[in-house]
């Protein structure tokens, strides 16, 4: 099914920790609409087995390794699907961590028990990441005709959301997740201003039952994958935009 790297027939995307979870599931639904699909994961093993599962089912699903926080990681990922395709249409930066086991919210880590090396690992996923993985994959995502990138934020980084009392997000106080997440939202806004010929979008999965969460939340991964699929399949298409599956998410 692969087109030779001069002549892409197939709309292109690439997902990063896509091994399990809401990755997992949005490489499962743009590989059912015929799109080919690179499955990016950290743990070999595990994401050989995944892009193995889906493409047993029909897929068009190739594993790249990839470690976000790498540089060499990274790069060996661009000559992998240059290998393949000679452009990405889509890049949905999903890789994310917690920076901590959650569970009740007695065992987050408060302000006051945090230190600043508590968010280094997790800005360096969550932060660090996307921008490393999109300022390498831009030369191929300008090769093509509507290049656009998804980052995967959340609620948790909205500051409207932070700050109104009605919500039970005001409530939880975090210094590691939320502030990577309202950092990532930032930088996708400094992104769809400063780059026009690619459109970057935020898309907010909403409280969806994963392994961050110990499966706790009330969506699926497939309604928490909703708002990924709407910015990667809209094309012609919005930039610079904060939504989840219901609609826009105030900043």
């Amino acid at each position: 099914m692969n087109d030779s790297p001069g002549t892409p027939t197939t709309t292109t995307a690439l997902v990063t920790g896509a091994n399990k979870g809401l990755g997992y599931e949005t490489v499962r639904r743009l590989g059912g609409l015929g799109w080919r699909v690179f499955l990016g994961a950290r743990d070999e093993a595990r994401g050989q087995e995944a892009a193995e599962r889906l493409a047993a089912e029909g897929a068009d699903v190739t594993f790249v390794p990839l470690d976000v926080t790498s540089d060499d990681s990274v790069a060996a990922a661009v000559r992998a699907v240059r290998n393949s395709t000679a452009r990405l249409d889509v890049l949905i930066n999903n890789a994310g961590i917690t920076g901590e086991q959650v569970g009740p919210m007695d065992r987050l880590t408060p302000p006051e028990g945090t230190l600043p090396q508590d968010l280094i690992p997790v800005f360096r996923v969550n932060v660090f990441g996307p921008v490393r993985v999109t300022h390498a994959f831009l030369p191929l995502l300008r090769a093509a005709d509507d290049p656009r990138v998804v980052m995967v934020s959340s609620g948790a980084g909205s500051l409207a959301i932070a700050t109104d009392p009605k919500r039970p997000e005001s409530a939880v106080a975090h210094l590691m997740y939320p502030v990577s997440k309202a950092a990532l939202n930032m930088l996708t806004v400094q992104y769809a201003n400063g780059i026009p010929d690619v459109r970057f979008n935020l898309a907010d999965p909403g409280f969806t039952a994963t392994d961050l969460n110990h499966h706790q939340g009330t969506q699926t991964v497939t309604e928490g994958t909703d708002a990924i699929v709407e910015f990667a399949t809209t094309s012609p298409g919005p930039t610079g935009q904060y939504r989840d599956r219901n609609g826009d998410v105030p900043w």
